[in-house]
């Protein structure tokens, strides 16, 4: 068997005269790569031949003699001659895979030549920009999360964690945006009791950094009051699902403020069989009724009067009071019959009245009330959707909105 080297080193003395012989001027003596005269023996060599493909055969019989010599020297020999070629090895197509340090280096320390010389992807040219140049409303990070702390109306100042989504526009040119500097400059005011004030502090900061025109930030938290129970004298905090948007868009700015309300509706028009079941047919029956929740979202004007948390939420009970319990005795449990039984309400009624009451408050601007009722008698529920204002006004719903509403334990 012959030494595959031998072979390989045959081949390219062959290649290499070839090449000699067809860049050589004509009618000069052939000289070899070693700088000799070549005389007669390069005759046999056409230069045809150089641009003479190669059939199958041949290629096939170049790749098994290349695993065969790469099959009998070292991966450093290989490496010298041509990393991939250990490609061509069954079972060691990764083989050349660089020797990287595998151990982290926690003496590494990062200079500003080194950050320098940091790839940055989003700043790069509007050339990288993949899809069409067109400008995004919206982007950024949504749901990172962090303790804050709010003002309360009636219980000082309370810390909650809080979900903060936070978007800027982009403009058709610009490849995309730094995200992690949407959490950096948010992170500046995390220490601060937060209010609409200091949400417009986080915004204008926002645009700054990230060189923007609109942004919007959102903050989501469960807002604990505690609450009293109907008759027992018991009490018990229930939480409210609140969330605080700034947004601003083409130089306005839109201070909103969401709430949902979980409340218990009973059938009027179950109410009203069960009882005619009971008058004329001597027959007890129980209206339906069924855990139900109201979203509402409104503009608040500026105004030197604060629209606190517990004023939506007084709001919200003032107009439908059958609001769930949390802390219950026999004594609650019926005078919550009672209490549903004196408040009958179809999903209509709740937008209408929820509606009526927001329209009485001067802080509030524009606003929607998306009431749900998750019916026990049907499969399906019972929806209704009011707005007052363009502001929420839209011809279309995300497709699951209202699957958003329903509140588990």
């Amino acid at each position: 068997m012959t030494d595959p080297t031998d072979d390989i080193d045959r081949i390219l003395e062959v290649a290499t005269r070839k090449l000699a012989r067809a860049l050589q001027p004509k009618g000069a003596e052939a000289i070899d790569p070693a700088g000799a005269p070549m005389g007669d023996q390069t005759m046999n060599i056409h230069v045809q031949d150089i641009d003479q493909a190669p059939t199958r055969a041949e290629a096939e019989a170049a790749l098994a003699l290349l695993r065969r010599w790469a099959g009998d020297v070292t991966p450093e020999e290989i490496a010298t001659l041509d990393p991939l070629v250990s490609r061509l090895i069954p079972g060691q197509e990764v083989s050349n895979y660089p020797a990287l340090a595998r151990a982290y280096p926690e003496d590494f320390a990062v200079d500003e030549d080194y950050k320098a010389s940091m790839p940055d992807l989003q700043n790069g040219p509007s050339s990288l920009i993949r899809g069409s140049k067109q400008q995004i409303q919206h982007v950024g990070i949504s749901n990172f999360r962090l303790p804050i702390r709010f003002q309360t109306r009636d219980n000082g100042d309370l810390t909650l964690e809080t979900s903060v989504t936070g978007t800027v526009s982009l403009e058709a040119g610009k490849k995309g945006i730094n995200m992690s500097r949407i959490m950096r400059t948010f992170y500046k005011h995390a220490e601060e009791t937060f209010s609409f004030d200091v949400i417009e502090r986080a915004l204008d900061a926002y645009k700054t950094d990230l060189d923007s025109f609109d942004a919007r930030i959102m903050m989501r938290f469960s807002f604990p009051v505690k609450v009293d129970s109907l008759r027992s004298g018991l009490s018990g905090y229930q939480y409210y699902d609140i969330a605080l948007e700034l947004v601003e868009q083409d130089g306005v700015r839109q201070k909103i403020m969401h709430l949902d309300y979980v409340y218990s509706s009973t059938c009027p028009c179950s109410l009203e069989l069960s009882e005619h079941a009971r008058q004329f047919r001597g027959q007890l029956a129980t209206p339906h009724s069924q855990r139900s929740v109201a979203r509402m979202s409104l503009v608040v004007h500026d105004s030197h009067n604060c629209l606190w948390f517990e004023d939506l939420i007084d709001m919200a009970r003032t107009a439908v009071p059958t609001e769930t319990q949390v802390m219950v005795k026999r004594e609650d449990e019926q005078a919550f019959a009672e209490l549903n039984a004196a408040n009958p309400i179809f999903v209509e009624d709740a937008a209408r009245l929820f509606c009526e009451r927001l329209l009485l408050d001067s802080r509030i601007g524009d606003f929607r009330v998306i009431a749900s009722h998750q019916e026990s008698l049907h499969s399906h529920d019972a929806v209704s959707v009011l707005t007052e204002g363009e502001t929420f006004a839209t011809a279309s719903f995300d497709p699951k909105l209202f699957a958003t509403l329903f509140h588990v334990g």
